[in-house]
């Protein structure tokens, strides 16, 4: 979607001003949103779905605005719309439900562009679709797996297979990391970090279906294969999107981290894939 030829230079977000994190921000920022995530998770799942919602909100607008600095004009208010129509949508009335709000949210898309100009409509439509189908339609997964009495612990072990596929790749990446996976995307990546989230990843989705979820564990070791893979891609698309826009985070938002979408990145791709074979392979307990 960019409008020069390759990539922009990449360039720190307002408020990271040097290339190192500050750690000391990053584990209080971390801790915070574990904390608030696993409570609502746990004490009302109405409230998860809530803080879902202005996550997902947050991020499609995070995404708008980093469009916007190359020239590309997401319609934001049908985005938006569509987006809580999306999240609250699927959780209460499934996938059927989903489905149909990504439909209405493409409509309203195409029709809000319709009172500008000609010039950029293609541009701006493509990026609006795109927008939605990346955050709050692939974010809605989580609320599929919310929806059975089980559901909570369904969205624990999504959540903790993305972060064994970033905390075992890191791990290994910082150890024995000497060949790059993409340096032209991520420079940081080495297939000896995606070896240790393959390890890491298969290794908690095991015991993740076992223990919480009472399923067999091929099922987990299954869960924890695909999940490294699609994390992986989240992580690697998403570099690739702030490569091309030329900005080093999506936003300042959280300190230490970056944007929303920073966090959202390997969560966004696995939830669909997570739904999909929780479903198929795990009986609801």
């Amino acid at each position: 979607m960019a409008t020069t030829d390759g990539p922009a230079p990449v360039t720190a977000a307002p408020g990271h001003g040097r290339a190192g994190r500050d750690l000391r921000a990053a584990t209080v920022v971390g801790l915070a949103l574990a904390v608030l995530v696993v409570g609502t998770l746990f004490v009302w799942k109405a409230a998860f779905a809530g803080l879902a919602v202005v996550a997902v909100a947050l991020a499609v607008w995070e995404l708008s605005q980093a469009l916007a600095a190359r020239a590309v004009r997401v319609p934001v208010v049908p985005v938006l719309l569509g987006s809580v129509l999306m999240v609250v949508g699927s959780y209460v009335g499934g996938y059927q439900t989903l489905v149909v709000a990504l439909g209405l949210t493409v409509v309203a898309v195409l029709a809000w562009r319709l009172g500008e100009q000609a010039p950029g409509y293609v541009r701006d439509v493509t990026a609006g679709v795109f927008a939605a189908v990346y955050v709050p339609f692939l974010a809605a997964f989580a609320m599929l797996l919310l929806r059975p009495d089980d559901g909570p612990w369904r969205v624990l072990t999504c959540i903790l297979v993305v972060a064994a596929s970033d905390t075992g790749g890191y791990l290994a990446g910082v150890l024995a990391g000497r060949h790059p996976m993409a340096p032209t995307v991520s420079p940081k990546k080495s297939w000896e970090g995606f070896a240790g989230s393959v390890v890491a990843c298969v290794g908690v989705g095991t015991l993740a279906v076992i223990v919480l979820l009472d399923g067999r564990w091929w099922a987990g070791a299954v869960l924890g294969a695909a999940a490294v893979v699609t994390a992986t891609l989240g992580d690697l698309g998403e570099s690739m999107i702030k490569r091309d826009l030329g900005i080093k985070d999506m936003s300042a938002l959280l300190p230490g981290h970056g944007g929303i979408m920073d966090r959202l990145d390997s969560l966004l791709p696995t939830a669909p894939i997570a739904w999909l074979i929780l479903t198929a392979l795990v009986p609801v307990t």
